[in-house]
């Protein structure tokens, strides 16, 4: 029955994507300009995740029958999923007939477009956010056991159908049903999300839903962060300044990987724009190449998930890498000019030869972002299951979740309007790579000082070494071809 949550989670990840995909499109129309419209849908749908799940981690032991709740938000989606495009049309009409004739001045105008926008995107975002606390609570308590496992399989299903939502959304939907049909496509898998939830919800009616059974963690407000059972370990008890630290750096990691994470994606998105051309599509088929690699991570991660606080090395090396493999889609990305003009070369200008482009655009795409965002798909459910293995209980989902997507959005504000224009490209992933790299160093350091035998002198030594000697070297020693950057592919390869 477990594998019916993991299928509406799916179909649950696939309609916030083409509600994403949609909502960029309809925005445009309104702000003036597809890139902004990206900026706000991108800002506004993580902010309100990270809102939603916040908000359900903060209540996380009061709620009884989360599943319940999850099916209610997913019904909720659906409902304003159908009414998107009358509310759509009534709020710019209001806008074009009331407040730009009042408003009179650019500036305000601008803010005014932006906040109607925002107060439309922001109640379903909200609601986006709270679905992965509440499925993780729901089937933790339904599935008890291996609760690093089950969110990591969690967050594969739904960051998988989110990767196949953007595609389907951008290239299928929208050509075939326009911007209403689509986001009514979209309503349809919520409620078959829905649905499904609450057939299991009715078959485990017998199942008590608000204690512990099989290792489901409700920690007591007096116990947060202090008992580690681990796969295969001993309970170890921390002292209560020492377990609310653990606690704290672990949220830390959440919240700063994120920050380098979308700093990534921003690096990349700019740096293939000049490969394949800066289109929707193109920005459709990037965004679904990052999240595939979050799903990969995830999956990858689900047998070691479980490991409690012996994680805490393996998550240091997961962050070194991380950078690193950033850090190697430099060198990567100017042989990426040579194949789009190979592809522009040698594809005929058909139908079939435009689909064969498109494919190759993904591999490209994915060449590029996979290895880093496999890692960053790792770093989530490992941090989530370490902190329930301390005892902090269901309330960390939401912690967790809610802090890595406020990272998100640090991190594409200060990749996109900082870091970006005051260091270029190369200087913005060199800059994330060692952020990662130094999260790495620094949880290979204090490892041995919440518990693990040693601390690893050689192993953060050799890594801080290795973070600095790695950056150096690609800052100074990988050129960036201005001229074939400002020139890229198009037209004639």
């Amino acid at each position: 029955m477990h594998r019916y949550l993991y299928l509406a989670f799916a179909l649950s990840g696939g309609a916030g994507l083409v509600y994403e995909a949609v909502w960029g499109r309809y925005l445009a129309l309104f702000v003036g300009h597809s890139a902004y419209a990206q900026v706000l849908v991108i800002g506004t749908y993580l902010g309100g995740m990270a809102i939603g799940a916040l908000m359900v981690g903060e209540r996380a032991r009061k709620i009884q029958k989360p599943l319940l709740w999850y099916a209610g938000a997913e019904v909720g989606l659906a409902l304003a999923g159908l009414l998107f495009h009358p509310v759509f049309q009534g709020l710019t009409g209001f806008a074009y007939d009331w407040m730009i004739p009042t408003l009179g001045s650019p500036g305000l105008i601008g803010v005014g477009k932006w906040a109607l926008a925002i107060s439309l995107l922001m109640p379903q975002a909200i609601l986006l956010g709270t679905t992965f606390p509440l499925m993780s609570s729901g089937f933790i308590r339904s599935f008890p056991g291996a609760p690093g496992r089950t969110l990591s399989l969690l967050y594969f299903t739904n960051s998988l159908g989110a990767a196949i939502g953007v595609l389907v959304g951008g290239f299928a939907l929208v050509r075939f049903f326009g911007l209403p049909g689509s986001l009514a496509v979209a309503s349809i898998l919520n409620l078959m999300a829905a649905g499904v939830a609450l057939a299991v919800q009715r078959a485990r009616a017998g199942v008590e839903e608000g204690g512990v059974e099989g290792g489901v963690l409700l920690a007591e407000e007096g116990e947060l962060g202090f008992d580690l059972e681990g796969a295969g370990a001993e309970p170890k008890r921390f002292h209560p300044k020492k377990g609310q630290r653990l606690v704290g750096l672990l949220l830390g990691v959440s919240f700063l990987t994120a920050v380098a994470s979308f700093a990534y994606e921003i690096g990349w998105i700019r740096m293939l724009s000049l490969v394949m051309g800066s289109a929707t599509h193109s920005f459709e088929v990037m965004l679904s190449a990052f999240i595939l690699g979050l799903a990969l991570g995830a999956l990858f991660i689900r047998r070691k998930a479980d490991s409690g606080l012996e994680s805490l090395s393996l998550l240091g090396w997961i962050q070194w890498f991380m950078g690193l493999m950033a850090l190697a889609t430099l060198p990567l990305y100017a042989s990426t000019f040579e194949v789009m003009a190979f592809l522009v070369d040698v594809l005929p200008p058909t139908d079939g030869g435009y689909a064969l482009f498109g494919v190759a655009r993904y591999g490209i795409a994915i060449a590029v972002m996979l290895p880093s965002t496999i890692m960053a798909g790792m770093t989530l459910p490992l941090i989530t299951a370490t902190l329930l293995h301390l005892g902090v209980g269901e309330r960390s989902i939401g912690w967790v979740y809610g802090v890595n997507t406020l990272g998100s959005v640090l991190g594409v504000a200060l990749a996109g309007l900082l870091v970006l224009p005051i260091l270029g490209l190369k200087g913005l992933i060199v800059a994330g790579a060692l952020l990662d790299m130094g999260l790495g160093v620094v949880l290979l350091a204090l490892r041995g000082g919440f518990g693990s035998p040693g601390r690893l002198p050689w192993a953060w030594g050799l890594a801080l070494a290795g973070a600095l000697v790695v950056a150096l070297g690609v800052q100074m020693g990988v050129p960036m071809d201005q001229r074939l950057l400002t020139s890229g592919v198009f037209r004639y390869g």
